[in-house]
């Protein structure tokens, strides 16, 4: 086995780790402003759409190759963005809004919409959100963990993984501080807190490197299952995309320059790095 994909695999382990843990470490050290929080939710939602496109979608279809090799991705792609509907409403996780006060001065002003964060939180009210947050990461992982695989597979140079490691190294702080400060809200102790952080951080790293060594068990079916786990997992990212990141955003009508800046950046950057791709590598199965 080519050792590079695996080195780089454990390279993007440890960075999402390690920024997930400083995400839920960041309310003791810093305020998250209202603002500075939509413009990062709209960033990485750009992203995630952009790497669902360019980069999931495509390469799912190119490793499949043959007739058939599109309605196949497709219906994998479904099935991923209804898995992660039906999670999203189940636990109704992302409450990413960690400065309620900015957020009620913001829609007073600008008359919005009555949605709010501010209800307190019970001291059990983290279990639903960290459980339905657990399932997202590991799907996460899987997906970093098949964007790899299918470079393996092409020789490609890690760029491919590069779009799906952007995507989650910058919406993991984000959970883990969802996490965190609803631990604190909740009265919950420092270490408890810690505990929680550290078990959080390592599911994304914990799903990828299963992945991408486990897929070697299944033998010659290991190819289709990396193909339909990046088509499922561009799903994944499509569905918190547009039916749980930018909602949020559109609810908040103040700074909507800004934001939609934001969120044309984060397209721009997955396209530049699929523009970075080599030649044909979505065009052909492998």
């Amino acid at each position: 086995m080519d050792l590079a994909p695996s080195l780089l695999l454990v390279l993007y382990c440890i960075a999402i780790a390690g920024c997930s843990l400083v995400g839920g470490l960041l309310p003791n050290w810093v305020q998250m402003t209202h603002t500075r929080t939509q413009v990062a939710m709209s960033l990485v939602s750009g992203l995630m759409l952009g790497v669902a496109f360019y980069h999931l979608l495509p390469h799912s279809v190119a490793m499949l190759g043959g007739p058939g090799a599109t309605d196949t991705s497709v219906q994998w792609l479904m099935l991923g963005l209804v898995t992660m509907l039906l999670l999203l409403r189940m636990f109704h996780f992302h409450q990413h809004d960690f400065s309620p006060e900015e957020e009620h001065q913001h829609e007073h002003e600008a008359g919005a919409h009555e949605h709010s964060h501010a209800a307190p939180a019970h001291r059990m009210s983290w279990v639903g959100l960290a459980l339905g947050l657990g399932v997202h990461t590991l799907i996460d992982g899987v997906a970093l963990g098949a964007a790899m695989r299918g470079e393996l597979a092409d020789g490609a140079s890690g760029l491919v993984g590069l779009g799906v490691f952007l995507a989650i190294f910058l919406h993991k702080p984000l959970d883990a501080m969802s996490i965190t400060t609803l631990m604190a809200a909740g009265g919950w102790s420092d270490r408890a807190r810690a505990a929680s952080n550290v078990l959080f951080a390592l599911l994304c790293p914990l799903g990828a490197l299963l992945f991408f060594h486990g897929v070697d068990l299944l033998g010659r079916n290991g190819e289709y299952l990396v193909a339909a786990a990046l088509a499922f997992s561009a799903g994944a990212f499509i569905c918190i995309a547009l039916s749980d990141l930018l909602p949020e955003v559109h609810f908040h009508s103040h700074d909507r320059t800004k934001l939609t800046l934001a969120f044309l950046l984060g397209l721009g950057l997955a396209y530049a790095i699929g523009a970075l791709e080599p030649a044909g590598f979505h065009l052909s199965p492998p």
